[in-house]
């Protein structure tokens, strides 16, 4: 008689073979982060956002998070982030970003970063260690430093988020509200969170030219942002055309694959800069 072999321990829910295999690629890819962070393979990525009304001026960089594979590859985010940010793994991801991105703030004191958070980060001890340390070491670092929050997590504990904000402007640090467009900040929340910086979510760039809703939300947003001081970002500009448009609706600033690709070569090093647009 042939012996059956042992049930496997499938996780509630996932008792589906495509259910499984799903789940089981998750947990490869999340095994896989975990690893990069033990042996530091995490690197930032620089991605200028320009200046709208001063072409070829960048008015910062966006330090973007990338985690390389055993064989040197880029993890795409798109493959562990929204799994992970339910996890501490999250925090520890956003624990080193910000690590390298003070570090990059330390060592060049020309350069203005903006870099990714979770509200989550925010109760997470090792986080606000890094961030304190960091700004201990340089008083300019604050000034030059600028935390993203996206719309939907800072909605989750806009309490926590507003308080937080208040205490880390004393050291000049900016928060910008990114995403912006993609979830549901009512106007008083705007008001009371006081953001410095709206980023709009990318979606609304995406072939603006031919879709007239996309065009009328982008300057609804704008509209908005300046009646609360924000100063405005588009990102996802991929087209000299959208990028045109976007100037002539006052939008501040532009962020995308049409200035530049996100690099992890440092592009205010003399031997890295290139002409952007």
């Amino acid at each position: 008689m042939q012996r059956r072999p042992p049930p496997v321990d499938v996780p509630p829910g996932q008792d589906s073979p495509l259910s499984y295999a799903v789940h089981s690629r998750d947990v490869d890819v999340l095994n896989t982060v975990r690893a990069a962070l033990r042996h530091g393979e995490v690197f930032l990525a620089y991605q200028p956002v320009m200046e709208a009304r001063r072409a070829g001026h960048v008015a910062f960089y966006e330090g973007l998070l990338r985690v390389m594979d055993p064989t040197g590859r880029v993890i795409p985010a798109r493959d562990f982030i929204q799994i992970a940010e339910e996890q501490e793994l999250g925090r520890q991801l956003d624990c080193a970003a910000l690590e390298l991105g003070l570090r990059t703030l330390l060592d060049a004191p020309e350069v203005r970063l903006s870099l990714n958070m979770s509200a989550r980060s925010i109760g997470y001890g090792e986080w606000l260690r890094v961030l304190r340390a960091g700004l201990a070491q340089d008083p300019s670092i604050g000034e030059r430093l600028i935390l993203e929050i996206t719309e939907a997590s800072a909605m989750r504990v806009p309490e926590l988020v507003m308080g937080f904000m208040r205490q880390m402007r004393r050291h000049g640090i900016a928060f910008a509200l990114d995403e912006f467009g993609a979830g549901l900040t009512s106007l008083r929340h705007l008001r009371d969170f006081r953001f410095d910086l709206a980023k709009f979510d990318q979606q609304f760039c995406a072939q603006m030219r031919n879709t007239p809703s996309n065009q009328l939300l982008v300057q609804v947003m704008a509209q908005i942002s300046r009646k609360f001081s924000m100063m405005t970002v588009a990102t996802g500009v991929e087209e000299k055309s959208t990028a045109t448009w976007l100037r002539t609706v006052g939008v501040d600033c532009l962020q995308g694959y049409h200035f530049a690709a996100p690099t992890m070569q440092p592009p205010w090093l003399p031997e890295n800069r290139k002409g952007v647009g």
